[in-house]
């Protein structure tokens, strides 16, 4: 179910002047959760539940007899023990002026957020049924607990003057969030012995969420959206709980709040500026431009679900109309990135230099998944259910469900498992291309391979930098691409040690000036750049930092593409980044880096992903490279690499040849991926062993080597050369017979220009061709009035599911500018059967017009079927 923000922001509008009955009824009628109002009936209700708040929330971090009684369990409340004695240990071993032995205090927020949550997994321990009796219910333990927190605030947090040093994060959203939980785990205990703790912790966060207004949040912030916005609103939620009936009106407040995080971001009535959310075609933006479904996207997935558990039978609010919408966002944002249990690189912004593995990113959201379906009924709850079996099935690492937060997760997810009623069924069909233009992204599935794009533009950041992480970022979202393969395991192949041991001028899919770049902390000796006496105030979080250093856009309109059935287009013209374009405005020791240039597009069939390149070169005439693969794989598999010149002769190993095709095989995986060259200079081929620290791509990580296999697949331009162009095509799972016989065909390119790139393909009758300028352009019986993306398939085809006569169109702007996009077919006349009501179509003379009306689309295709 789609909300759209206005409408949601439009019900709460209604809501601030209704009575109670109507408040509740606007907000239902909205789709929305209704936030139950406050009155003299509900007195009596609010104190139950808020009990009951309490209730569920000690339940969900700590479990109940029941679920803690489960043998499933019993690593998840092993581990918790070894994790409360550890710390409990760390006490005993503090010196004079510390908390914990060894965490030094008072000039490191992060060391102050580590103590807070050690204090809450102590407190946790004394509430999990089943731990032993000197843990649980141990009011020894507890009253240490709640010591730790009063000296902790007497000494480094309740003097607001000497706190909010570092990141802005720990002190308005980590450390409330383990003092909120801290406080609920031990709300009996707080009142018998240290009744003022709470109102003075209360207090104190409220004065530390210093980006919101009067200790509350503000929709105006642009701290306040998203994944940050449910984490700030879930703890205002619990303090709200625990203040007796002074805090309903925070709670309630809150929830309010919060319920604006399911409203679906319409980009052209954006509310309080916010660009942060879920967008209708499955996007998920943070840090108002940075692809996140698969960082901040899996926070907030978690977050909105925890608060759905806790709030259960409350009588606060009524969240079953909340489930439709979740589940939209995981059927059609979550898993079209998840491939056989991995979470793909091209939506973690910097969260890809961080040592945890795709596998553990989607056991989050596997958690947030067992919880929705137990809050979902009927065909959706099914659904859920067979989607936690297919990922558990699908992935080649195990799922660990003793990392899940919640023993009552654990217990759900095992019951899933054994539930014969419920087959494993992917919420992916077998074949899919996902346009996810509102977030600059391309997801195309297919049995046997996943291949995903990153695109960038004015609208969506070209990478994320931030506090030493991501440390050489430049090129991820200039069209660099991955080639996921089934059954490999695909920490070998990605992950960290990806952009460890792989170039950052040459990852997949990248055109790049050749040069030397340095890092961040390199270039300024600190994280980020610091200049606040300059006009525009560089200072950490502030917004020339976010636009020029952390996450900067590119300058280019054309990001986009269109999809047809489970076939796809997408382009994109390569630019520089913003700050770049206004160098002339910045400090002069501020360095700015000059782009490559390049015209790209990607066509998406059922064994070939085809790619052209037009305009590679360099205004600056610096050298280019251009890489078509870089692969990884682990140093004792076996590799082979074969394939052929395009005189037919063999090629005879690495370095730089005139190839038809290559293909590289890892033969310890049991996988493959071939490479037809269509029109491209010579190809340089490298396969080597590379041996680097995961310290060089994020600060904080461990100074070890890490050694990876590396196959480099790259074209080299000279420079001050003329622009290049390149027509390849990357061929999952090939065999050498297959590879050898595209020299017959299917694919055949028909334009490769900065102004037109088009291809198609015999096999399937399918034509794709992307016009990145106005104007018209003609290739292959299809004239378009660009800019505009568009795939055209005629008759029947292998597949089966076109029939003759028929022809299917798809078209997109991917520019997002454009009112109308025009297309002619050119042949005999045809007339719409079917098609989306933006489609209109016309008979003219030498063929059928069809004219799209694109207007506030945001990259949206229209499609339309027509016959003779």
């Amino acid at each position: 179910m789609e909300i759209s923000r206005r409408r949601l922001l439009s019900a709460m509008s209604a809501m601030s002047v209704a009575s109670a009955t109507s408040a509740t009824s606007v907000l239902s009628a909205a789709g929305l959760m209704a936030v139950v109002p406050a009155g003299p009936a509900s007195a009596v209700a609010g104190a139950e539940g808020r009990a009951r708040l309490v209730a569920n929330t000690v339940a969900v971090f700590a479990g109940t007899a029941e679920s803690n009684a489960r043998p499933e369990t019993a690593a998840k409340l092993a581990a918790m023990e070894r994790t409360a004695r550890a710390n409990l240990k760390a006490m005993d071993d503090a010196r004079e002026g510390e908390l914990f032995a060894g965490l030094v205090l008072g000039t490191d927020e992060a060391n102050l957020n580590t103590a807070y949550r050690r204090l809450y997994e102590i407190a946790l321990a004394t509430r999990a049924p089943g731990l032993p009796a000197d843990l649980y219910g141990s009011t020894t333990v507890q009253r240490r607990a709640l010591d730790g927190l009063a000296w902790l605030h007497e000494r480094h947090y309740g003097d607001q003057s000497k706190g909010y040093y570092g990141n802005w994060f720990h002190w308005e959203i980590g450390i409330s969030q383990h003092i909120s939980k801290t406080l609920v785990l031990l709300a009996d205990a707080v009142s018998a012995h240290r009744p003022a703790l709470l109102p003075t912790y209360v207090a104190s966060m409220d004065a530390y969420l210093r980006n919101g207004t009067d200790g509350d949040v503000d929709l105006d912030s642009r701290f306040h959206t998203g994944a940050n916005l449910a984490d700030i609103t879930t703890n205002r939620i619990l303090q709200g709980a625990l203040l007796g009936e002074p805090g309903e009106a925070r709670i309630r407040k809150a929830l309010t709040d919060q319920l604006t995080v399911f409203a679906t971001i319409d980009p052209y009535r954006l509310e309080h500026g916010v660009t942060d959310g879920h967008y209708a075609d499955g996007s998920f933006i943070q840090h108002s431009s940075v692809a996140y479904t698969g960082s901040y996207g899996k926070g907030l997935l978690t977050r909105v679900v925890q608060t759905l558990k806790i709030l259960d039978g409350t009588g606060f609010a009524h969240g079953e109309e909340l489930v439709p919408t979740v589940y939209g966002w995981v059927r059609n944002g979550f898993a079209p990135l998840i491939f056989e249990g991995w979470m793909m690189e091209i939506v973690k912004g910097r969260a890809v230099s961080r040592p945890d593995s795709g596998y553990t990113d989607v056991a989050t959201v596997v958690e947030a998944v067992v919880d929705l379906s137990s809050l979902a009924s009927g065909p959706t709850a099914t659904a859920l259910k067979s989607y936690v079996k297919h990922v558990r099935t699908a992935s080649r690492a195990p799922l660990d469900p003793a990392r899940f937060v919640s023993p009552v997760s654990v217990v759900r997810y095992a019951d899933i498992l054994d539930d014969t009623a419920v087959p494993p069924a992917d919420l992916n069909p077998a074949a899919r291309s996902v346009a996810f233009n509102a977030m600059d992204r391309t997801v195309h599935r297919r049995p046997g391979y996943a291949f995903a794009l990153a695109r960038s533009s004015d609208r969506v950041s070209k990478y994320e930098y931030m506090n030493g992480e991501n440390l050489m970022p430049w090129f991820q979202g200039d069209g660099a691409y991955y080639l996921y393969l089934s059954g490999q395991d695909q920490s070998r192949a990605y992950g960290v040690d990806h952009y460890t041991t792989v170039s950052p001028y040459g990852l997949a899919g990248v055109t790049a000036p050749v040069e030397q770049r340095r890092t961040v902390p390199e270039l300024y000796g600190k994280p980020y750049y610091d200049n606040p006496g300059h006009p525009l105030g560089f200072t950490p979080s502030s917004e020339s930092q976010n636009k020029y250093v952390y996450f900067p856009r590119g300058t280019n309109r054309f990001s986009g593409g269109a999809v047809l059935g489970a076939y796809g287009a997408a382009g994109m013209v390569q630019s520089s980044d913003v700050a770049y374009r206004d160098r002339a405005l910045l400090p002069d020791d501020f360095v700015v880096h000059r782009a490559a240039t390049a015209t790209k597009s990607w066509f998406l069939f059922d064994d070939e992903i085809v790619v052209l390149a037009a305009d590679v070169g360099d205004a600056a005439g610096r050298a280019v490279t251009t890489t078509v693969d870089a692969r990884t794989a682990a140093p004792d598999d076996r590799i082979s690499l074969t394939g052929a010149l395009r005189d037919g002769r063999p090629w005879t190993g690495p370095g730089t040849a005139d190839l038809h095709w290559l293909r590289y095989a890892n033969t310890t995986e049991g996988t493959a991926v071939g490479y037809v060259f269509l029109d491209t200079p010579k190809v340089r081929v490298t396969l080597d062993e590379v041996t680097r620290s995961r310290r060089v791509v994020r600060t904080a990580n461990p100074d070890a080597p890490v050694t990876r296999s590396v196959l480099g697949v790259t074209v080299d331009g000279t420079a001050g050369a003329r622009p290049a162009r390149l027509a390849y095509a990357l061929v999952p799972n090939a065999g050498e017979a297959g590879l050898r016989a595209h020299r017959h065909g299917p694919l055949k390119v028909l334009a490769n220009s900065r102004r037109l790139q088009a291809v198609t393909h015999t096999g399937l009758g399918l034509t794709a061709a992307n016009a990145f300028t106005g104007g018209r352009h003609e290739a292959g019986g299809l004239r378009v009035h660009g800019p505009a993306s568009v795939l055209v398939q005629r008759g029947g085809h292998r597949g089966g599911t076109v029939h003759g006569g028929t022809v299917r169109v798809a078209v997109s702007d991917p520019t997002m500018d454009r009112d109308t996009v025009t297309v002619l077919l050119r042949g005999r006349s045809l007339r719409g059967s079917a098609g989306d009501p933006q489609v209109r179509v016309d008979r003219v003379p030498g063929g059928t017009r069809i004219e799209v009306d694109t207007h506030h689309a945001y990259g949206r295709s229209f499609t339309v079927t027509l016959t003779e």
